[in-house]
């Protein structure tokens, strides 16, 4: 191992007596403040407000605790962005948990006590140095006591917290996950599940709030868009919707089920009595700095509730078509179809390709001061700011048809329909754009020519059709290739020659996925869509009129020039953005 340099010897603050340079700290961070600069740090790159501040400053003096611990405690400041500011302010290296020691470091000369109150971790060591991953680099004296007790210099690392204690658990205590468990069991004691007074007790214990919010916290580090909580006979399942694939993590244990799903179901303001019925709620939280909504589901199962939590993350969510993956032909005839000054643009797809974000893209494209635009929508997913957005009651009889038929008395210019499921709401639609409106609505199909066909089973006269939908897409997700680990691919022999055809004399070259920290060793991060644009043309007009298949309409698309999604998703990669497997899993040669 190559030896590493001791602090003295660089030009990197030493942390025993840190003097950190207050260089024009931001108006809420006084100059007497021990982490000014770091305060400062934060303001300037927009990560805490001065009101975040203060109150984390207030509460942090109530408690005695420390202000920054306070900051992340509080979900005010997320720990990768305090990490980064520790970077910037002390010039020091960020620890990836990629090089965490695979083996316990110092082990004889630093207790696990010492390590759990300090919040760091030995990475690894020579003949005379010592380094170390710091929670927090700016603790006074922590520096001077690792080097006394290891009896070397100490070269200063910053650490996330979390993935500091999750190393030591794993490194230095012995057999962490039974211990946990024994201690949940011993917390939980012995459960009836009928006392709903004594659930609720449980559900507001420490170790059932503590379980919870690791499984949310956990759900945000690995961009989990949905979290499942499936009891069965004698195990509880948690499942993780990861890029839209479904992946198993550690549970908590099967006897804290009532438990669990209770303090769910009271953070969602649910009936916890009621476990006969599905019921739905929503939970507004903050974690790691980001503002969540979380959409909760329960229903009924043989072994007690299911819990399905879909988790909408409002700060990361963009709504840009090129940020989405739409590109090319399929591009230009959306944007082409949004510029039209009426008629119906529908979105079909399955649950989960994608339909809503579209829609808040095109919807926010299109909002300008000029414009009046009223969504109805089941649930409101986004607020999207200066759109008027109405949520679907049917409980008290607001449904889509009631909705629409209001909202045309509003003058609108614009108006969003969240979803055709009967006749009446199509209709309203259908009248709505013939009366110089611009609709925007989804539909359950699998392709784009399908809608037509679906709208004229539903009692859609065939004329009002051809006189008011001037486009529809069809759309799903891919997961996108991670571009720090994909690999070259061997072009599979069955599609040599449509991908010949396709890169048009480009040379030919598909990717792989491999794995690699920054994407969880999965090879994929995020994902993007591939579409298809049917742009209703007097050709298909007719052929609407004439009472055409789908097959028929969509072969008179793709002779007019619309791209098929899966030609879309080859397309796409070949350019290295997702797999051929991706796209063979979604969609379908025409």
């Amino acid at each position: 191992m190559a030896a590493v340099e001791p602090i003295q010897d660089r030009a990197e603050p030493k942390l025993g007596a840190v003097s950190l340079v207050e260089d024009s700290p931001a108006e809420s961070a006084t100059p007497n403040e021990p982490h000014a600069p770091i305060i400062a740090e934060l303001q300037r790159r927009g990560k805490l407000s001065a009101a975040d501040h203060h109150r984390a400053q207030r509460i942090a003096s109530e408690s005695g605790d420390g202000l920054l611990r306070m900051l992340v405690r509080l979900g005010l400041v997320s720990e990768r962005d305090l990490a980064q500011a520790f970077v910037e302010v002390l010039r020091l290296p960020l620890a990836e948990q990629a090089t965490f020691p695979r083996e316990p470091v110092a082990e004889d000369r630093l207790s696990l006590r010492f390590l759990k109150d300090a919040r760091v971790l030995p990475l690894r060591e020579d003949a005379t140095t010592l380094e170390v991953a710091f929670a927090d680099p700016t603790e006074p004296f922590l520096h001077a006591a690792l080097a006394a007790a290891a009896e070397k210099a100490i070269v200063p690392r910053v650490g996330l917290p979390s993935e500091i204690e999750s190393a030591i658990e794993q490194l230095y205590e012995q057999g962490p996950e039974e211990e946990g468990e024994r201690e949940t069991e011993g917390a939980l004691g012995a459960i009836d599940e009928d006392d709903i007074e004594h659930l609720k007790d449980l559900a507001s214990e420490a170790p059932v709030i503590r379980m919870v919010n690791q499984l949310i916290q956990r759900a945000v580090e690995c961009r989990a868009s949905d979290i499942h909580i499936e009891p069965f006979a004698d195990t509880l399942k948690v499942r993780y919707r990861i890029d839209g694939i479904l992946k198993e993590v550690e549970a908590p244990p099967v006897r804290s089920t009532a438990a669990v799903v209770s303090r769910v179901k009271i953070m969602s303001k649910l009936n916890i009595a009621e476990r006969r019925l599905p019921q739905d709620g929503r939970i507004p939280i903050r974690i790691q700095g980001k503002e969540l909504d979380l959409r909760v589901s329960t229903v009924p199962t043989l072994f007690g509730e299911s819990v399905v939590m879909r988790l909408l993350d409002k700060e990361s969510v963009r709504f840009d078509f090129d940020a989405l993956g739409f590109e090319g032909r399929p591009r230009q005839r959306l944007l082409t179809i949004l510029d039209q000054p009426y008629g119906i643009l529908l979105v079909t797809g399955p649950t989960g390709s994608g339909k809503s974000t579209t829609l808040y893209t095109a919807l926010s494209r299109l909002n300008t001061q000029e414009r009046k635009i009223i969504t109805v929508e089941d649930p409101v997913e986004y607020q999207l700011q200066g759109i008027n957005q109405i949520q679907v009651k049917s409980a008290i009889g607001m449904t889509f048809a009631g909705a629409l038929r209001a909202i045309v008395r509003q003058d609108p210019d614009v108006i969003m329909v969240g979803e055709m499921r009967d006749l009446e709401t199509a209709r309203i639609a259908v009248q709505s754009a013939l009366t110089g409106h611009v609709v925007l609505s989804t539909l359950h199909t699998n392709d784009a020519a399908s809608a037509v066909t679906r709208l004229l089973e539903m009692g859609v006269e065939d004329y009002l059709l051809t006189s008011t939908v001037n486009g529809i897409l069809a759309q799903r997700l891919v997961r996108r290739l991670c571009p720090h680990c994909r690999a070259a691919a061997e072009v599979p022999p069955a599609l040599a020659e449509r991908l010949a055809e396709l890169a048009a004399g480009a040379p030919v070259g598909i990717f792989r996925p491999v794995g690699c920290p920054r994407c969880n060793d999965m090879g994929y991060l995020g994902r993007l869509v591939i579409a298809e644009v049917l742009v209703i043309s007097d050709p298909i007009r007719q052929a609407v009129l004439a009472h055409a298949t789908a097959t028929e309409i969509q072969r008179i698309a793709i002779a007019e020039g619309m791209i098929t999604m899966y030609d879309d998703g080859l397309l796409k990669a070949l350019k290295g953005l997702t797999t051929v497997e991706e796209v063979l899993r979604v969609a379908e040669a025409a």
